[in-house]
């Protein structure tokens, strides 16, 4: 992938079935192909991360960091993180 800002939400498909930002790409963090789904993307792209409460994005943060990923921002909740992008929750 590009280095342009990519939004990913970690939560579980079932949770970004009930609505997610526009345009989001769904990484459950606690799913089995977590690292293999984040592989191809850019360590130095840049990429605003949410779930639920923050929680399993910071752990998301944390871990791509670890894999040499420099520019990530934990939006925190789904709401929280419309707020800070201005991007419509959507189905």
């Amino acid at each position: 992938m590009s280095s342009v800002t990519a939004v990913i939400d970690v939560r579980t498909p079932e949770e970004f079935a009930t609505g997610h930002l526009d345009g989001a790409i769904n990484i459950d963090w606690q799913g089995a192909t977590f690292f293999d789904e984040i592989a191809p993307f850019d360590p130095a792209g840049t990429y605003i991360i949410y779930c639920r409460s923050g929680n399993r994005a910071g752990q998301a943060i944390d871990a791509l960091s670890d894999m040499g990923f420099v520019n990530l921002t934990n939006a925190g909740s789904v709401n929280d993180a419309a707020a800070v992008t201005s991007l419509p929750i959507v189905p």
